[in-house]
């Protein structure tokens, strides 16, 4: 068998399924964790298989998109979004399941590398098409999931006039959701599997005090940059939800958990 990065990520995913065979340990009694896997991009077969993955264990996912994608003509970023992504019939659809669809920008364009004033338009014609296509968005209680997890002190000021919270680069372990709080931390890693990592890091997490890990996710299997193994991601909401004072939450609903 030729190996390609495809093959690898199924090597790689299939054995991926022991790392949870011994559990978690559970968290110190009294600790409050929560968790948001916040999936990227909006690839149409991960977007469904990750909410119908959530669904079986009574859960919202966390789905940010990027406005444009969709739509024919629309220029890849990368090489890691070359998949086929979901259309607002789709979002709109999920939404309506419970899901959490929120912006992950207009195009993709690292918002640090343009001047600010682009950088703003860029994010105003994302609230446009957010406000067009998913029904009853509204930006000032949404998060702005960044591209590339990359902004400044100045984007962040103005994205703080727009929207109720931010996704970036920082802490992966947030403090527990209080009235205000508005920059949030990721952590994630890729290209290849994130499956080891992902585990590993939850289990460092819930060895320690209360907080509030985000972790950047993209797609399943093999799509996108550091794809999780959708069995994996099984598993391990299966694990999480029998854990007392642990939680699994898309970014809102543990922002209105105060």
């Amino acid at each position: 068998m030729r190996i390609t990065r495809r093959n690898t990520i199924r090597i790689l995913g299939a054995g991926s399924l022991g790392l949870l065979s011994g559990g978690f340990t559970f968290p110190p009694a009294g600790k409050r964790h929560i968790i948001t896997l916040s999936f990227d991009d909006g690839f149409e077969k991960s977007s469904i298989k990750t909410a119908e993955i959530y669904e079986k264990y009574g859960l919202s996912g966390c789905i940010n998109v990027i406005a444009n994608a969709h739509l024919r003509g629309s220029e890849l970023p990368d090489e890691y979004h070359n998949w086929p992504v979901g259309d607002f019939n789709l979002w709109n659809e999920l939404k309506r399941r419970g899901h959490e669809i929120m912006p992950h920008s207009y195009k993709h364009t690292n918002l640090t590398e343009v001047p600010l004033e682009e950088a703003e338009d860029l994010v105003s014609r994302c609230i446009d098409v957010f406000n067009k296509e998913l029904v009853d968005f509204r930006a000032e209680a949404s998060v702005f999931n960044l591209p590339y997890n990359a902004s400044t002190p100045e984007l962040e000021d103005y994205l703080k006039t727009r929207f109720r919270a931010i996704r970036t680069h920082g802490d992966a372990v947030n403090p527990l959701p209080s009235e205000g709080l508005f920059r949030l931390g990721c952590t994630s890693f890729g290209p290849e599997s994130i499956d080891k990592h992902l585990v590993e890091t939850i289990h460092r997490f819930l060895e320690g005090p209360s907080g509030w890990l985000i972790y950047n996710t993209h797609g399943l299997d093999d799509e996108g940059w550091g794809p999780l193994s959708s069995g994996v991601l099984d598993e391990l909401l299966d694990k999480l939800t029998g854990m007392e004072d642990v939680e699994v939450l898309p970014v809102i609903p543990a922002l209105d958990s105060v």
